[in-house]
């Protein structure tokens, strides 16, 4: 009889051949015509983001910071784009880690299903919301990303513990915090961070994190991102060079590289991720005072 584990993968490859079809299918009733072959730029972004991703940098601040240097996806679609390209990517991440890393399976389970509750309803208010909503939204995602990158970058790390299962009161917290990290991860801010620094505080062994974070993240994105896809409220193009340049990057760094030394890393993360947060706050507020000239004018 095969062990709830692999029942567990049976059921996320079940969800990921579900959500790869229903992609599929609306993308081709996209009512715009739009380019669907990625070009370069758009799979090396996906590639380089799922790398670092893969070795705990995160891939949602990165990847928002790129397209904001580079214009590449409109501030409203980009957390629709960050969910749907990296959907697959992450499924990928999940396999691994989920097969390879210990941690208990009912732990596992519950704040997997957490998650992924707090994503669908996350996702249902955000991909209503109008353009100054998303810009202020993730500007301030970004700003408390940037906040735990600069927690790793000086080393403030929470006391390793050495449990790998949650029990009792914590385990009733870890639930709720992680609802609410899958609900903000449909905002554009990152499950990983925060999730680490959720297990090391309830005294689980930081290892445990992976199974759980990435696990999280690959049954709550194909969810939310089907009502990003339905509502078309994501860049095409740019979701699918996600997908296509980070699978082999995910392969690569989890199988082959394994480890780098990534300190001067983060501090360049930290840096960029906050002008892009400023960005587009100041985005915000100068298009939401250029409309009130607008109507005031009228």
């Amino acid at each position: 009889m095969p062990s709830p584990k692999n029942l567990l993968l049976a059921a996320l490859l079940v969800i990921t051949v579900a959500y790869i079809a229903f992609w599929a299918v609306q993308a081709r009733r996209r009512r715009v015509q739009e380019r669907v072959i990625p070009d370069a730029t758009r799979a090396g972004i996906g590639f380089v983001t799922n790398f670092f991703d893969t070795l705990g940098i995160g891939s949602f601040a990165t990847t928002t910071t790129i397209y904001r240097l580079l214009g590449l996806v409109r501030d409203e679609n980009i957390p629709g784009t960050l969910n749907v390209g990296h959907t697959l990517p992450t499924v990928v991440q999940a396999l691994i880690y989920i097969t390879i890393v210990q941690v208990d399976f009912r732990t596992l389970v519950l704040l997997i299903l957490a998650a992924v509750v707090g994503s669908w309803l996350g996702a249902s208010v955000v991909a209503g919301w109008p353009r100054r909503n998303i810009q202020v939204g993730m500007g301030l995602a970004l700003i408390a990303a940037a906040g735990l990158m600069l927690m790793t970058a000086l080393g403030l790390a929470v006391p390793a513990g050495d449990a790998l299962a949650l029990t009792g009161t914590k385990l009733q917290l870890g639930i709720a915090i992680n609802f609410l990290l899958g609900a903000l991860m449909t905002l554009g801010i990152g499950l990983y961070a925060p999730c680490l620094i959720m297990i090391s505080l309830l005294g689980m062994n930081p290892t445990a994190a992976f199974p759980i974070m990435m696990g999280s993240c690959a049954f709550l994105m194909p969810v939310c991102s089907m009502k990003f896809i339905r509502k078309e409220k994501y860049d095409l193009s740019a979701a699918v060079g996600l997908a296509l340049g980070g699978i082999p990057a995910v392969l690569i760094a989890a199988l082959i590289v394994r480890s780098l030394p990534l300190a001067y890393v983060r501090w360049l993360v930290v840096i960029v991720v906050v002008y892009t947060a400023t960005s587009m706050l100041r985005s915000a507020m100068t298009e939401s005072a250029a409309a009130r000239a607008r109507a005031a004018t009228a």
